[in-house]
């Protein structure tokens, strides 16, 4: 089963960015006898636009331009995608950052909205970044039943979180990604651990899709290394800079193996997590 990372630049040009996905997915290097997981990272085709364009672009679940156009690329290059996040009309004058997960034909197995914004000081060009202004805090936790296993969902800023991921591993994940767009300040000091530190936690594969560089004229920089982290905390595949795929395969008896031979989810004595709903899926 073979896994693919798409490392991007996005910007706030929508049809730039989606023309820029298109391409990369045409050259994806692909076994042809294997199925393909792609993940997309945070804000794929909208970076660091206004409130206002958001909004714009914001659509639903049974109509939204974004969705159709990313489902679309899913369908016509037959990859299963986690398609990074796009902005979806919340009741409140605010848009959720909703990642789907498509199958190789463009249907929807799932989705999840970020449940941490990131309201923080940054010393960087930005300095402070309010996420909440314009988006609204999902309340569910994601696991999807895929040929590549269970795959759960979370978005950047949620890293942060261990009890989200407990969650999800309680939910029956194997695998967990997280679309990002790590600022390079606090990408430099925490995405690698991070990473690191929930696989280990969950015994899941994490696969950490980020934006890198400078975006918007240089009034956004994030840091990238995107990169596909195993069970153990391995590193087994990374890019540091640049754009262009992060490729793996993932070995399923290897998560089973380090969770019988090291048990910790039955180990754990304090009590797990609870969030308000859960959307599960099984597929076919």
């Amino acid at each position: 089963m073979q896994i693919s990372l798409l490392q991007c630049q996005s910007s706030r040009d929508v049809q730039a960015n989606l023309q820029f996905i298109s391409s990369q997915l045409s050259e994806l290097p692909r076994q042809s006898n294997q199925p393909q997981l792609v993940v997309l990272p945070e804000c794929c085709l909208l970076f660091g636009g206004h409130e206002s364009q958001q909004l714009q672009f914001a659509g639903t679940d049974d109509d939204g331009e974004l969705k159709q156009a990313l489902a679309a690329l899913a369908k016509q290059h037959q990859v299963y995608m986690v398609a990074g996040t796009i902005p979806m009309r919340a009741d409140d004058q605010r848009v959720y950052s909703r990642s789907y997960l498509f199958d190789d034909q463009g249907e929807t197995l799932g989705s999840y909205d970020k449940l941490h914004l990131f309201d923080v000081d940054v010393a960087d060009g930005t300095k402070t970044y309010r996420e909440s202004d314009t988006f609204h805090p999902g309340s569910r936790i994601t696991v999807i039943d895929t040929p590549f296993g269970k795959v759960g969902l979370a978005i950047c800023y949620d890293i942060r979180f261990a009890d989200l991921f407990r969650a999800i591993r309680l939910a029956g994940a194997d695998i967990i990604a997280l679309p990002s767009a790590f600022t390079k300040v606090t990408g430099e000091a925490h995405w690698q651990v991070l990473l690191q530190a929930r696989a280990i936690e969950t015994q899941c594969y994490m696969l950490g899709a980020g934006q890198w560089g400078q975006h918007n004229q240089g009034s956004r920089e994030t840091w990238g290394h995107s990169m596909i982290v195993d069970p153990w905390g391995k590193i087994v595949a990374q890019l540091d800079e640049g754009l262009g795929w992060v490729q793996a395969e993932i070995d399923v008896a290897q998560i089973v193996k380090i969770r019988q031979q090291m048990p910790v989810l039955g180990h754990n004595r304090f009590i797990a997590p609870v969030l308000a709903d859960t959307n599960t899926r099984q597929t076919d």
